[in-house]
């Protein structure tokens, strides 16, 4: 199964891009609301991926939230809600918006969605509504988890040595060392780099 796509944005067409990693060029089906946020062509980009599998062919779908992923494994759960549909509601109206008129039990919302029908929007909701909720409750109980800690000071010996190739482990030695039997930045610098070469 394929799970996260990073590679260079190489062409758009549509809702269809395609990106290419290590040569191989993968046609991701994304909603329009995740299109806005596609970078030009030919820059980076990292996609989340739903593998969808069906008779005939296999599908990629993209996404650049986990919730978004998330909001569109559950719609395909509801019976009538397929891939195209779920990426419709999640394109034209935006996966917070979907959450949030599912919680509110806005059927008309739902339904201003192409291919979505009152009766699939009511249906959406009864199925989902419950299980939006504990994602709603589990994302806001993530979010308030989040320790701050705070910035570590920068050790510019240490990162002078980082960015010759050299180990953390190795640099952090040899900085310790070097300041111990130099001064200034330079020759501990000198000092560090005599150490590493024994």
């Amino acid at each position: 199964m394929i799970g996260r796509l990073r590679g260079e944005l190489v062409d758009q067409e549509g809702s269809l891009v395609v990106v290419e990693c290590g040569g191989v060029g993968y046609e991701v089906l994304v909603p329009e609301s995740v299109l806005v946020q596609m970078p030009p062509l030919l820059s980076e980009v990292t996609l989340l991926i739903r593998q969808v599998f069906r008779e005939d062919g296999v599908s990629l779908y993209g996404f650049v939230e986990p919730f978004q992923r998330r909001l569109f494994d559950l719609l395909l759960t509801v019976k009538g809600c397929g891939p195209k549909v779920a990426l419709s509601l999640l394109g034209s109206i935006g996966s917070e918006s979907v959450a949030g008129a599912i919680q509110a039990q806005d059927a008309r919302a739902l339904a201003r969605a192409p291919g979505v029908g009152p009766r699939l929007a009511e249906r959406i909701i009864l199925e989902l509504r419950e299980k939006i909720g504990e994602e709603q409750f589990a994302r806001r109980v993530a979010s308030a988890a989040v320790v701050r800690v705070p910035a570590l000071p920068t050790d510019e010996l240490v990162d002078a040595l980082l960015a010759l190739g050299y180990r953390r482990n190795e640099a952090e030695i040899a900085a310790s060392e070097a300041r111990e039997n130099a001064d200034g930045v330079e020759e501990q610098l000198r000092h560090a780099l005599r150490v590493l070469k024994k």
